[in-house]
């Protein structure tokens, strides 16, 4: 296993008094060893760097090659997958336990889980109708596509600050943006799929997101989220993708004006 070099701990506070956290993340399908383009993964990351930043924990992420996975890992965790979460020695398994174990158990958790109805509504299923459009295409799945953007767009119109629920990032921020990168990166490169400029509130929301540390640290390069689909329709990279600099999409359109800019 490897740890992310990129991942220090964002809070710097003394650390004897604070509780460290290991998230255990899949690498990269290429060389093994950075950020894969796991959702759960850059999910919970993103809840736990915000936790990080407020010093209510340490956070330590370590990197696992499922394609070839070190000994200890299998003998801990048999075949589970990550990301896995581990507080003081206990392991947390299974994406719904490892979420509802972040909100009750992890210090600060709890805030970051607000309630809000209309928000959770709008952004459920967008990711699987990105599947949709990648596995089956289609006019009218494309449509369905932009249609639940363009209601995210329309409430982010409604929100008083730059996040979903206001102006502090909450779990259905670290829920939405890794998937809007994921439509970005792979919808462009698959299906000529493109986030429409004119839904500016999206877009400026994506903006800001780009501009924090919780998104950049955590989120993976553009080749391993590309890789991550080839892998899914069975075909591979190729040698020459395989050897080219990571890169990163955390631009905007020229065209976007964000906050008057």
């Amino acid at each position: 296993m490897a740890d992310d070099q990129q991942n220090d701990n964002p809070g710097d506070g003394d650390l004897q008094e604070i509780p460290e956290i290991e998230l255990i993340i899949k690498a990269s399908t290429i060389d093994g060893r950075r950020k894969g383009a796991c959702l759960f993964c850059q999910e919970y990351f993103m809840d736990l760097y915000l936790l990080a930043e407020l010093k209510t924990i340490s956070l330590k992420v370590t990197t696992v090659d499922m394609l070839k996975p070190p000994p200890d890992f299998r003998s801990n965790f048999d075949s589970t997958p990550p990301p896995i979460l581990i507080d003081r020695g206990n392991p947390v398994l299974e994406n719904d336990k490892i979420e509802r174990y972040i909100m009750k158990s992890v210090p600060g958790g709890y805030n970051l889980f607000v309630q809000d109805k209309e928000t959770e509504t709008v952004i459920m299923d967008l990711y699987s109708k990105f599947k949709l459009v990648l596995n089956k295409g289609g006019d009218q799945r494309k449509r369905a596509l932009l249609n639940q953007l363009r209601n995210i767009d329309t409430h982010l119109s409604k929100t008083e600050g730059r996040f979903l629920t206001g102006d502090t990032m909450c779990c259905f921020d670290c829920e939405l943006m890794p998937r809007l990168q994921h439509i970005r990166v792979a919808g462009k490169y698959f299906v000529d799929f493109e986030i429409p400029e004119d839904m500016s509130n999206l877009w400026q929301y994506m903006y800001h997101m780009y501009q924090l540390d919780v998104f950049t640290q955590s989120c993976p390069a553009d080749q391993d989220i590309i890789n991550h689909y080839k892998l899914q329709q069975g075909t591979k990279m190729k040698k020459h993708e395989e050897l080219e600099t990571p890169t990163y999409t955390t631009s905007i359109p020229p065209t976007v004006e964000i906050n008057g800019h």
